[in-house]
Formats: structure tokens, C-alpha cells, sequence
């Protein structure tokens, strides 16, 4: 995932220090470790940014939420991956233009500001997308253990979040380790795990003939608004390209390879994710998958490719979603970093040692745990619709309102991207109220919480403060 090529959060802080009002002292650089391993402008090539996009999208939105989507979306679920990348695509539109115009390793945090502002708006928007990524790395743990249990035919019980909590901390001590360490894990695992899945959906379609319809028809009408339910779930398994975003000044030629490399590693999944779809949906009937909705990839091998392709494809899950883990400790760690440099978040030590992202690690690592812990994979993956799709639409009505001008971005575009993600999250809203209300209260309690602090936060952190460490 091109890992090794992105850096703490280093010199960072030099680079962004333009585009705020307050600016490190001294003594800050140091504990951010200023000149240290920090990132490197034009380190990570466009094929590295492309491996860094799709290795972080490909695992979750395959072995998490498959099932979940064919629960909403019937025999229709192939289509939702393709209306979902539709979606995405005029999603990508704000990011790719912003990031042309002014490639940061800020990413959507600077996206934000350059709209909104250093105020509670753009903080809030810019925790929720880091609380996404989080919720994100809970929901491809809990994957992990589901998976890796699915042989002993345990599917609930303790062990799951025992598990999903072990993985979190490999991760951690994985990165922990240092950036050619996660560089190294990462890059081998996103090869092995995009060839794998690949390859299983052309198996799998293979055993059937080419048959691009579920197996049976079996289930019940699928509703319009259950259908486009399905397509949140989809956009959430797109959404890992915005990991590119945050990584724009480091990528070559930035103005032009940010915009190619979204394109290209969301093209690249959108022909993972219907292989996958297919092949799973030519060996099960959709009441077969939504009853193995957790694990239905290894569901779907057995009977297209006997014993073995079902032991291979658990082998192939754990894989995958263990270096999903990793990539997305080491990017949620770096989100937040970046947001306590920019003063956007407040930051405590608790007595930890070494830099701020190291401390963040930390964070990232006891959320991320006690979600895997709180909640199963539909409600984890609920939290993390609600909170991408409120934070996308700020991005688009922010572009659209303040900067379309300056970056000469097609206002008909926007306001598409941003209607699409309005009717997805009423449908998503609607379902929800329906068959678990308390995750629609909890969301929003939720993202209520999140502006709140922020508001209160920044009313008092932009008040000049002397002799204040973080």
C-alpha cells in the first residue's frame, strides 16, 4: 500500500504552518520530532498512491460488507457496488479539484479549512472523517475474527472481539515498529490480497458458468429505499481513497497524480468488488448470503471451489483484513496528527513518551478497540455511514459555496455529489429507523457531540494562549 513512502507527522507541521494562525514554538517542533523522518515532498509515486488507495478500500468493502449490502440491496447487491462507485465518483470530483489546486498532507482537514475556516465546522467535519477511519479499523477487525473463527463454526460469543482487539494491537506494535516496517507488511499483503480476491471471483464464476444472477431468487422483494440503503453501505467501501487526499504533497507531481491515482484505485475496485460480488452471488442464494452475511466470501467458496478454496479463501480474509488493520492505524494515527498540529483537536501526553503521532497511535488503538468490543459489524458499519456521508456534504457544500470560482469546478457536479449522498443518507436513515433505531440515535448524539466540542474547543484554542503546550 506504498506505505513506507508516508510519513509521520513530522515536517508536516512546517508545511502547514501557512495556513494557520498560530503557529509551533520551539519547544513544540521538537516533540514533534521536526526534521526527523518526516514526510518528503514527491516520495510516493503515482503507483504507490494508487496501492495506498486501493489497499486500504479493498478488505472492507469486500469481506465486511458484502453481505450487508446483499441483505439491502437483494439480487440487485451487484448493482449497488456499481451505483455506489458512481456515487464516489462525483464524490471524488471536490476532492480531486481541491487537491489540485492545493495538494496537502493536510488532505480533508485542509480541504475544510480552505472552505470554512479554522472554526468549529470545518474541526467538526474533520474528526468525524477521523472517527470514520476509526470506526473503519473496528469494522475490518471484527471481519478479521469472524473470518478466522468461521472454521470452528464460532460466529458470536467472546472470542469474536478478543480477537478483533488482538489484531488492533498487532497493528499497533506493527507501526510502532516504523514506517519500513509498515511500508514492507503492507506492500506484500496488498499484493497478495488484491490478486487472491481476483482471482476467487473468477473462479467462483468460473464453477458457474458465467452466470451473472444470484444462484437462487429466493427472498423478498427488495424496495427502492432498501436498495439504495445498500448503495451507503457500497459508498462506505469506497471510501478509502481519501487516503490519497491526505497524502497529497507528497505524491509526484501532485496537481496532476492526486486526481489520477483516485481514478485509477477506485476503477481498480470497482472491478474487485464485482468479481467478488458475482462470484458470491453465482454459488449462494441471497437468503444464503444475508444468513452468512459476516463471512460470506468463505460461504460462497466451499461450494464453488470445494474444501480447500474455502480453507484458502479464510486464509485470503485474514490476510486481507489484517493489513487492512494495519494501513488503517497507521492512517487514522496520521489523520489525528494532523489535526492536533493544525489545532484542531486538543492533545494530551498522559505521560507517554515520543512524538504526537505515536500518542495518537495509542488513541486510535483504545477507540478502535472498545467499538469492536461495544458493537457487531452492522451497527459499527451503520456509525461509519452516518459519520463519512455527514462529512462529505460538507465538503461539497463548502467547495460549492466558497471555492468553486478559485478552482473552476463545475457547480452542476457538485451539487450532484452532494444530492446523491442527501438521498442515500435519508434511505440509510429511514432503513435504520426501522430495524435498529437506537444506531440512528447513537450516530446522532454522536455527531451532535462531535460540533459541540469542537465549537467549545476552538472558541477558547484560537484565543492566544502563552506558554501553552498543545
Amino acid at each position: 500500500m506504498g506505505m513506507s513512502t508516508a510519513a509521520t507527522i513530522s515536517d508536516f507541521c512546517s508545511h502547514v504552518a501557512t495556513r494557520r494562525t498560530t503557529t509551533l514554538t520551539g519547544r513544540n517542533r521538537m516533540q514533534h520530532g521536526h526534521g526527523r523522518n518526516g514526510y518528503k515532498e514527491g516520495s510516493i509515486t503515482l503507483g504507490g498512491a494508487v496501492a495506498m488507495g486501493t489497499g486500504v478500500m479493498i478488505g472492507a468493502g469486500i469481506f465486511a460488507l458484502t453481505g450487508q449490502i446483499a441483505q439491502l440491496g437483494g439480487t440487485l447487491f451487484p448493482l449497488a457496488f456499481i451505483v455506489g462507485a458512481v456515487a464516489t465518483g462525483f464524490s471524488a470530483y471536490s476532492y480531486i479539484r481541491m487537491s489540485n489546486a492545493w495538494p496537502s498532507s493536510g488532505g480533508v482537514a485542509m480541504i475544510l479549512q480552505k472552505c470554512y475556516g479554522p472554526g468549529a465546522v470545518a474541526g467538526g467535519a474533520a474528526l468525524l472523517m477521523a472517527l470514520s477511519m476509526v470506526i473503519a479499523e473496528s469494522l475490518v477487525a471484527r471481519t478479521f475474527a469472524t473470518y478466522v473463527l468461521r472454521p470452528f463454526d464460532i460466529t458470536d460469543g467472546p472470542l469474536v472481539p478478543i480477537l478483533a482487539v488482538a489484531v488492533i494491537i498487532f497493528a499497533f506494535l506493527v507501526n510502532v515498529a516504523g514506517n519500513r516496517s509498515v511500508g514492507l507488511f503492507s506492500l506484500v499483503m496488498a499484493v497478495l490480497k488484491i490478486g487472491g480476491i481476483a482471482l476467487f471471483g473468477i473462479a467462483a464464476l468460473w464453477s458457474s458458468g458465467f452466470q451473472f444472477a444470484p444462484a437462487s431468487q429466493a427472498g423478498e422483494a427488495v424496495s427502492a429505499t432498501g436498495f439504495i440503503a445498500s448503495v451507503a453501505l457500497a459508498i462506505l467501501a469506497f471510501k478509502g481513497f481519501t487516503t490519497i487526499t491526505n497524502s497529497g504533497a507528497e505524491i509526484t507531481d501532485p496537481h496532476r497524480n492526486v486526481g489520477r491515482a483516485i481514478i485509477i484505485s477506485i476503477a481498480l475496485c470497482v472491478v474487485v468488488y464485482l468479481l467478488v460480488a458475482f462470484g458470491v452471488g453465482s454459488s449462494l442464494s441471497i437468503d444464503e448470503i444475508v444468513a452468512a452475511r459476516d463471512y460470506s466470501l468463505a460461504q460462497a467458496a466451499e461450494p464453488a471451489l470445494g474444501r480447500i478454496g474455502f480453507y484458502l479463501t479464510i486464509l485470503l480474509a485474514a490476510v486481507a483484513t489484517a493489513s487492512g488493520v494495519l494501513a488503517s492505524v497507521f492512517a487514522v494515527s496520521r489523520m489525528l496528527a494532523m489535526l492536533t498540529d493544525m489545532k484542531m483537536i486538543p492533545h494530551r501526553h498522559f505521560g507517554m513518551p515520543g512524538p504526537i503521532q505515536r500518542h495518537t497511535l495509542v488513541y486510535t488503538v483504545v477507540i478502535a478497540s472498545t467499538l469492536a468490543v461495544l458493537f457487531d459489524l452492522s451497527r459499527i458499519a451503520s456509525l461509519g455511514v452516518f459519520f463519512y456521508l455527514i462529512m462529505d456534504m460538507a465538503v461539497h457544500w463548502g467547495v460549492f459555496r466558497y471555492r468553486r470560482q478559485e478552482i473552476r469546478a463545475a457547480a452542476p457536479v457538485l451539487l450532484l455529489a452532494l444530492t446523491f449522498d442527501a438521498v442515500v443518507l435519508a434511505a440509510f436513515t429511514a432503513m435504520k429507523l426501522q430495524t435498529d433505531p437506537a444506531i440512528v440515535l447513537y450516530a446522532g448524539l454522536a455527531i451532535a457531540s462531535v460540533f459541540a466540542f469542537e465549537k467549545i474547543y476552538l472558541s477558547r484554542s484560537l484565543v492566544p494562549q502563552s506558554g501553552h503546550d498543545h
